[in-house]
């Protein structure tokens, strides 16, 4: 797959929001950093710097798929995410943003057509960097602390007993992902997103 700008019709983004550096790595604000690794390693991709963002191009159900991770930290997510879109030429209805969700219990997932940020301030980053709210995206719920400040708790690991569930929610993920590249949204959410 050959960058033409403006010509890439048929190609998505997914975006994996999350923060760089081994610091951040295993943090429960970096789920979507982790799926988008899952989906490279399942397509056998790899990831290179390009314009403040690790980029790999792939396929997913033979569609063209570039997976980014933005090295803006997860508050300026919007910045590299716009800036890759606009190299690329990709419209906002083909950008897949990916990201942790405090209001959704560990291990569900919900696909959204569009919408708000739900105070998720990477996806804030996004809407308010393309001017439109109107992108898919999977949420990945990580659920909320019992007894620490929501800013504390995203940042922090997940727990030796979580490793599970994490681990199914990105094979889910994943399947969610490629089903919105070849099914499309509205297959896709209802095929995945739980009552």
């Amino acid at each position: 797959m050959q960058r033409r700008n403006g010509e890439r019709k048929g190609l998505f983004i997914v975006a994996g929001l999350g923060n760089p550096g081994p610091r951040y790595e295993a943090t429960r604000h970096n789920v979507g950093f982790m799926l988008v690794d899952r989906l490279a390693g399942l397509c056998g991709a790899s990831f290179a710097e390009r314009g403040g963002a690790l980029l790999a191009e792939t396929e997913l159900a033979g569609t063209d798929v570039l997976l980014c991770k933005p090295l803006t930290y997860m508050n300026r997510s919007g910045t590299a995410v716009a800036a890759v879109m606009a190299a690329w030429g990709v419209e906002p209805e083909r950008l897949i943003v990916c990201f942790d969700d405090c209001d959704l219990p560990p291990g569900r997932i919900r696909i959204r057509r569009g919408g708000g940020s739900g105070g998720h301030r990477g996806v804030a980053s996004i809407i308010d960097s393309l001017g439109t709210d109107a992108f898919p995206r999977v949420r990945l719920g990580i659920g909320r602390p019992r007894d620490a400040a929501v800013s504390e708790y995203v940042l922090s690991p997940f727990d030796d007993d979580e490793h599970d569930i994490l681990d199914t929610m990105l094979e889910k993920a994943a399947h969610c992902v490629e089903a919105i590249v070849s099914k499309g949204i509205d297959t896709a959410m209802n095929n995945f997103n739980a009552p």
